[in-house]
């Protein structure tokens, strides 16, 4: 028999386009290592296009239930004295409700990281009463236009927040729309927004409590967002539930992460073990 599932991750994998050809990227892709260095086992419920070879690189780390797609999200970013400007390429299919296994509805921890508006947060959340549930908000923010240019989606629902445990992004992803944070945090019980090497915000019942990340000299800042939460919600276990120390556990453990590159970004197991330690000390 094979052992239940820890955590659930719900989201679109990536290729990302880079000079010289293609990355595997996306939520889903950095949290699963990250997961599974924390000793969960992990699934994920994803879309891409049929026999996409990067996908290869996660089975090593979860089970997967893929939807056939005509083509895998596909990301480009495009650099220039403006700065950078994101593009869609190519999208995948929608992640329905009714798409998670049967098998896997009673996962303790689900992890919601959409990367292009695939997913309705609210009725995904519906479906898994029991569980811890942590949304990483980031796709929800995006739309874009004809020629694929990303630009920010207003995105708010309460009635869909309400449903969440955990709610995480970073301060970029709403510096234009700054009025989201006020509004979440009256209706989630946690809401954590990240701010790099600056640390970040825990917002719980009324009150706001600042988190430090570490000093380091920093290789790769991509996927660091996705490993901090992961890092969150996987600690939990450990952590009697206590959402504020392991929220000090993910900064310093995403710190570590853009010293290296790739999913090698996920923490070591030592790292998780030195951190755990600290909180648990203080």
């Amino acid at each position: 028999m094979s052992a239940a599932i820890g955590v659930l991750i719900i989201g679109h994998m990536t290729v990302d386009l880079v000079p010289g050809g293609r990355e595997l990227g996306g939520t889903v892709s950095y949290a699963a290592p990250t997961y599974a260095a924390f000793g969960h086992n992990v699934a994920i419920l994803t879309s891409a296009a049929a026999n996409e070879p990067l996908l290869q690189e996660l089975a090593p780390f979860a089970k997967l239930r893929v939807l056939p797609a005509a083509a895998s999200l596909t990301y480009e970013n495009v650099y220039s004295e403006r700065g950078r400007r994101q593009y869609v390429r190519a999208t995948a299919r929608p992640l329905p409700a009714s798409a998670a296994p049967e098998a896997w509805l009673d996962a303790p921890y689900l992890h919601l990281g959409p990367l292009a508006g695939e997913i309705e947060p609210g009725e995904m959340a519906q479906r898994f009463p029991r569980a811890t549930k942590m949304l990483t908000l980031q796709g929800m923010m995006r739309r874009w236009d004809d020629d694929g240019l990303v630009k920010l989606r207003h995105w708010y629902d309460e009635e869909a927040l309400e449903r969440f445990d955990i709610v995480v992004y970073s301060e970029e992803d709403v510096q234009q729309f700054p009025q989201l944070t006020d509004r979440v945090r009256r209706v989630c019980p946690h809401l954590v927004v990240t701010n790099g090497r600056n640390g970040g915000t825990h917002y719980h019942d009324g009150g706001a409590w600042h988190y430090e990340s570490m000093e380091v000299e920093p290789l790769d800042l991509t996927g660091a967002g996705d490993v901090f939460a992961a890092s969150l919600l996987a600690s939990l276990p450990r952590l009697a539930g206590d959402v504020q120390k392991a929220v000090q556990v993910a900064g310093r453990l995403a710190a570590y992460s853009v010293t290296r590159r790739g999913l090698d970004s996920a923490p070591k197991p030592i790292e998780i073990e030195r951190e755990m330690t600290r909180v648990l000390e203080d």
